[in-house]
């Protein structure tokens, strides 16, 4: 925990309500998202109990599974996800834009929105990928045939699932997750996985603190839990009786009816999540988008539009397990997604850039000096260099000759000259700024700080640094197992393409884990 996170800890405890952590929401939030809150059974393998769905907040349709442990049963829950997240995710290929690229010489296209999910939990997430898991590589024929939209749904809770993973990424959020980005409660970070006493934390009923309210929302006959995991008591005492009343039933009469007391079981401990999910939703909306919210959810729309051209022309599932080759991009591309956010964040949000003012890594100073005509000629030719010379109250950790840039002026860099600690206790720093200043030997007017205004530097950057080089799959060093076999290759788990492993019937344990 950072300390500036731990202070607004201890202060949602002093005041009885959660803190904010950020000024601005650093997450996009589409028009109609699609809501899911899956429920699975206990002692199973990711078997689905149960699943509410919809993209409004009236429009929630149960889902339920009256025989978890029944694979066609679960099969047909997948069946009925599928006829409604996919036409969800149609409705958003509607149309494209075209994005020019290679410096104009040559455009391509991306859908104009993306679709978003959102769980109440990462363990939501999980669950939707192991579901994903267990039915993309089903086949529409041979020996164990499932609806050909089923592998199809695999696929897609895949890509959604690979996205979450991905920093900065909105296609698919954990709605606990969102919650704490913006907002420190009195309690810790396991308690706030549960949505319930998370919410009660950052908006408690009139008259009751944040811990009061929290300590009620935990008691599962006033608040169920967000799932995907049941509440034991209400699993022993009301679900038991009611999955084995149906399995009982011995006609069409009493098996109707035993489901109808299943589902109104269910729907009672999906509903109150339901809200709050819709609740948590309108306090993030409450919030204005930071300014490079924009442009990650541009990153969003390039994913979906290459995985949707990827299933147009017949591409193969993801695989079960990555290569080494593949594996180590992966890591690398998180790698650069994670250290790209954390900047955006910084640059976006003052209160995040606090953190980094703490750790030395960025100060605010008030400029008191400034030569917007220095040119430097000590070269082959002469460049505008311009100075500018600032005073702080803030520890500079930063070294002489560090690349320093400014959150309102991200295409400029400042090379830090010199830092002179003053007999106040101020710090005086003189700092050479180039880019972003014009072409000739004259600064453009606004381009050159002026005196009397307040900047930020920081060693955060934004500027661009190229990809690592890995090697072709067909050249796969030896000590990471050499190049993939040709059982690799047909789908016998790695590659996920046709054949092997994926006609035959999977394990139970396999199928859904």
């Amino acid at each position: 925990m950072s300390t500036l996170r731990a202070l607004a800890a201890a202060q949602a405890v002093a005041a009885g309500v959660a803190q904010p952590v950020a000024t601005v929401r650093h997450l996009h939030l589409s028009r109609r998202p699609l809501v899911l809150i899956p429920l699975a059974m206990a002692g199973e393998a990711n078997a689905p109990l149960a699943a509410m769905v919809g993209s409004a907040p009236g429009e929630g349709r149960l889902l339920t599974v009256p025989q978890p442990r029944n694979r066609d049963q679960r099969l047909a829950f997948a069946a009925e996800l599928a006829a409604i997240l996919l036409p969800y995710v149609d409705a958003h290929r509607t149309g494209t834009e075209a994005i020019s690229v290679d410096r104009g010489r040559d455009v391509r296209y991306r859908h104009l929105d993306a679709p978003q999910l959102l769980v109440p939990n990462p363990a939501g997430v999980t669950f939707l990928r192991l579901l994903g898991r267990s039915t993309r590589f089903r086949r529409a024929d041979g020996e164990y045939p499932v609806p050909p939209h089923v592998p199809l749904l695999g696929r897609w809770l895949t890509f959604f699932a690979e996205r979450a993973e991905h920093p900065g990424s909105s296609a698919l959020v954990a709605m606990t997750q969102a919650l704490t980005l913006h907002w420190a409660t009195g309690q810790s970070d396991v308690e706030d996985l549960h949505l319930p006493a998370l919410l009660s934390w950052i908006a408690p009923p009139a008259g009751v603190s944040g811990a009061e309210a929290a300590a009620r929302a935990e008691d599962p006959s006033a608040c169920p839990p967000a799932g995907p995991a049941t509440d034991p008591e209400f699993d022993n005492r009301l679900l038991a009786p009611a999955i084995e009343a149906y399995a009982a039933a011995d006609d069409e009469t009493a098996r109707v009816a035993a489901y109808t007391q299943l589902e109104r079981l269910l729907r009672d401990q999906l509903t109150p999540t339901w809200e709050l999910m819709w609740r948590g939703l309108g306090l993030l909306r409450a919030l204005e988008p930071g300014a490079r919210v924009a442009g990650r959810w541009d990153g969003d729309r390039d994913a979906f539009t290459a995985h949707a051209e990827h299933l147009d022309d017949d591409g193969v599932p993801q695989p079960r397990r990555d290569g080494a080759v593949a594996a180590a991009t992966r890591l690398h591309r998180l790698e650069r997604a994670a250290e790209s956010y954390a900047v955006q964040r910084a640059y976006d949000d003052p209160l995040v850039m606090a953190e980094h003012r703490l750790t030395g890594q960025a100060f605010v100073g008030e400029v008191v000096r400034a030569d917007p005509a220095r040119v430097d000629d000590t070269g082959r030719r002469p460049v505008l260099r311009p100075r500018i010379q600032l005073v702080t109250t803030e520890a500079v950790l930063v070294p002489v000759g560090a690349s320093l840039s400014s959150p309102t002026r991200p295409g400029q860099k400042a090379r830090v000259v010199f830092a002179t600690p003053g007999a106040d206790g101020t710090v005086e720093v003189v700092l050479e700024l180039s880019g972003g200043m014009g072409r000739g030997l004259r600064a453009t007017p606004g381009s050159v700080p002026e005196v009397g205004q307040r900047l930020c530097y920081t060693t955060l950057s934004e500027a661009y640094v190229p990809g690592g080089a890995f090697p072709a799959v067909e050249e796969t060093p030896w000590t990471h197992g050499g190049p993939p076999t040709a059982r690799q290759t047909t789908g016998s788990g790695l590659s996920g393409t046709a054949g092997g492993a994926v006609n035959a019937e999977p394990e139970p344990d396999e199928e859904w884990t």
